[in-house]
């Protein structure tokens, strides 16, 4: 075994999760060897070229919203939910209390590296009562959650302070470079333990820990290596929808006094429950692109106002839970993106609600009578119904009415709808508590295990890691 490739723990991915770990090892032991091995690029370098050639997505491999040092999630938005209610299951495994220490706990470390301080949605009660009214009378509920909003160029300077304390502290940092496999190996017993990984370069890193904190964008290949070891997971839910965007005037209310509004329907004709996800007040429609070259929809929103737009962007997610036989949800989002592309050339298709109600497609021609002007520039007009179930057309319809009555304007004609909005966390692994799979000495914590769906608690998921790691208390 060559030693200079030997390691105490190996972290498979950069992002929140990851990075979160890798500083609370070297905090609680600084002699630690470390290795994180990121297939994107180191923070400095994630530059999106879409701002210098007209809006256009360029393809570029690997992709700088998805990959690289922080991750995906913070380069959409930046915004730190602070309520172990939303963002992912690890009350479900380590119990409330304990993941609201958690998420306190890594909170105060983004306060370190220099988050805001201001918290969103605790400070209008008379509004906020308004709006869980407003709430009830539609049917939807109101998840009521403080926010630390980020911003994107604020994020970046956050996550850059973390990348460089982390390589002070002697974290070795390997960037362009992706994991090919988990090495496992077996003791006489035929008992299987992990020994390291192996990179699509063909070098061998060796540690009798490995971290998998791959985030979405690696849910697919950790799919991959679940089936290929025998590693204990089970489907979990995928979520699929649109990007809806709207002027800044039809969600002032909402943005003003919560920043982001989390609100939940059941829908009255499939029962079928339906989210909305990361709202952006002053934002813009961005693509992301995955493995293959597959571009779905997110969007992003700043701190200052150098790159504020006159609009307002957020997600409605349907969530659909399959059973036996079928095991493949990733794959089944991944198809209905694949259509969309194939629809439009690759990018991002575009409708207004008025087309998408009548089942007609949207034309250049009707899309520029709006007084909305899409901040996607390079989003090509089509028709939804082309690419999703019906049954998630009905859904996505019933949402926008239902929001209607919170905040009117939602249901205009002119509301711009892009498609396709997929998060590729479905993929659940089986966990202990310490968070360890079934294979010893392997670990899964963040998105793209199935375990988180945000920031905050990628986060607080990679502290608790660290902890059953080092074998001291949480």
């Amino acid at each position: 075994m060559d030693r200079k490739n030997c390691y105490d723990v190996i972290i498979i991915g950069a992002g929140p999760g990851g990075a979160f770990c890798a500083y609370e090892l070297k905090e609680k032991q600084p002699d630690l060897k470390i290795l994180i091995i990121e297939k994107g690029r180191s923070i400095e370098k994630r530059v999106c070229p879409k701002r210098t050639n007209g809006g256009k997505c360029l393809h570029c491999k690997p992709c700088s919203i998805t990959t690289g040092f922080s991750g995906a999630g913070a380069f959409s938005d930046g915004k730190l939910s602070l309520s172990p209610d939303v963002g992912g299951n690890l009350p479900d495994i380590l119990g409330y209390d304990e993941a609201s220490r958690l998420i306190r706990e890594s909170d105060d470390i983004y306060l370190k590296f220099g988050a805001d301080t201001h918290v969103w949605g605790v400070d209008k009660p008379e509004a906020i009562r308004e709006i869980r009214t407003r709430a009830i009378v539609a049917n939807l509920k109101l998840v009521e959650c403080p926010i630390r909003h980020l911003g994107t160029e604020k994020g970046y300077e956050i996550y850059e302070r973390m990348q460089n304390y982390l390589l002070e502290k002697g974290v070795e940092m390997i960037f362009n470079t992706s994991v090919a496999d988990i090495l496992i190996e077996s003791d006489g017993t035929g008992a299987q333990h992990v020994c390291g990984v192996k990179t699509e370069k063909g070098d061998t890193y060796y540690a009798p820990k490995v971290v998998a904190a791959v985030g979405r964008e690696g849910a697919d290949w950790l799919h991959g290596q679940c089936e290929k070891f025998g590693i204990d997971s089970v489907p979990g839910t995928v979520d699929i929808g649109v990007r809806v965007e709207v002027r800044d005037e039809v969600m002032q209310y909402l943005n003003d006094n919560l920043y982001e509004a989390k609100l939940i329907y059941h829908t009255p004709t499939f029962d079928d429950k339906v989210r909305t996800f990361c709202t952006n007040p002053h934002g813009e429609v961005a693509t992301e692109l995955y493995d293959g070259g597959l571009a779905v929809v997110n969007g992003h929103a700043y701190s200052g106002a150098e790159y504020a737009t006159h609009n307002t962007n957020f997600a409605i997610l349907v969530s659909k839970n399959f059973t036996k036989p079928f095991k493949t949800p990733i794959e089944y989002g991944r198809k209905i993106a694949e259509l969309s592309n194939m629809l439009c050339g690759g990018r991002i298709l575009v409708q207004n609600f008025g087309d998408f109600k009548r089942g007609r497609r949207s034309t250049e021609e009707r899309m520029c009578r709006n007084n909305l002007i899409p901040t996607l520039k390079d989003a090509v007009p089509g028709d939804l119904s082309l690419v999703f179930p019906h049954r998630i057309m009905v859904d996505i319809e019933e949402m926008i009415y239902a929001l209607d009555k919170v905040t009117p304007g939602i249901a205009s004609d002119e509301t711009l709808l892009y498609g396709v909005e997929v998060k590729f966390y479905s993929n659940k692994l089986v966990v202990s508590k310490e968070f360890e799979t079934s294979v010893p000495g392997l670990y899964a914590i963040g998105d793209g295990a199935g375990i988180t769906r945000g920031l905050q608690q990628a986060s607080a998921n990679g502290l608790v890691v660290a902890r059953s790691i080092l074998g001291v208390e949480h």
